[in-house]
């Protein structure tokens, strides 16, 4: 599938096929792919749960708003970030960089992240809003469909993942074979209401 049939098709999708199994090999495709995705100087902070125990499943769906997806897609992520990515040997991140980037590179990782609690958080929630597009348009490209989900329990879904404290929840992303149309696209903006040129009046 073209990129650009790929965004014009995906949807959020709420019912899937609870039958339907992936393959390892499909899992890792998806997860391959992700990790593709671009952070800020390469620090690669997102962090990739992937919830295959159904008892555990059940419980994050008992503080989602009982959504269905959570037990029912057949690939279901919480998608999280370590803050402190950063700072956990920086060097891994630019290792086949040449020796002169990497001087420039590791310095500059420190100055733009330490002190700055706010700084960090914002950077996780860009990176794993970029991975959950990368999983969403894949999951279109190999015939799956997704759904991205914020309607949770952040406090007691970390409780139940055992979410270490310097790490963030962002999101759930489920991916799965849809089993119902979602809803026509309920009213787009149109562009001249949404785009800016040079700045605001």
């Amino acid at each position: 599938m073209k990129t650009t049939d790929a965004i014009r098709s995906r949807r959020a999708v709420k019912h899937f096929d609870a039958s339907h199994s992936m393959t390892e090999e499909e899992v890792n495709e998806f997860l391959s792919l992700a990790v593709l995705s671009p952070t800020a100087f390469n620090i690669q902070n997102w962090r990739y749960v992937v919830v295959t125990d159904q008892e555990l499943r059940t419980q994050i769906r008992e503080v989602s708003w009982d959504q269905a997806q959570v037990t029912d897609a057949s690939l279901f992520i919480v998608l999280c970030a370590d803050l402190k990515s950063w700072e956990k040997q920086p060097d891994r991140y630019w290792i086949n960089a040449p020796k002169e980037v990497q001087e420039f590179m590791l310095p500059a990782i420190d100055d733009y992240y330490r002190g700055k609690d706010q700084v960090q958080r914002d950077e996780a929630m860009r990176s794993c809003g970029i991975s959950a597009q990368t999983l969403m348009l894949t999951a279109k490209s190999m015939g799956y469909d997704s759904c991205p989900m914020d309607g949770f329990d952040f406090e007691k879904v970390a409780e139940l993942i055992h979410l270490p404290d310097d790490h963030v929840i962002a999101m759930f992303v489920a991916i799965g074979k849809g089993t119902k149309e979602p809803w026509p696209r309920p009213g787009q903006l149109e562009l001249d209401e949404v785009i800016i040129k040079n700045r605001f009046a």
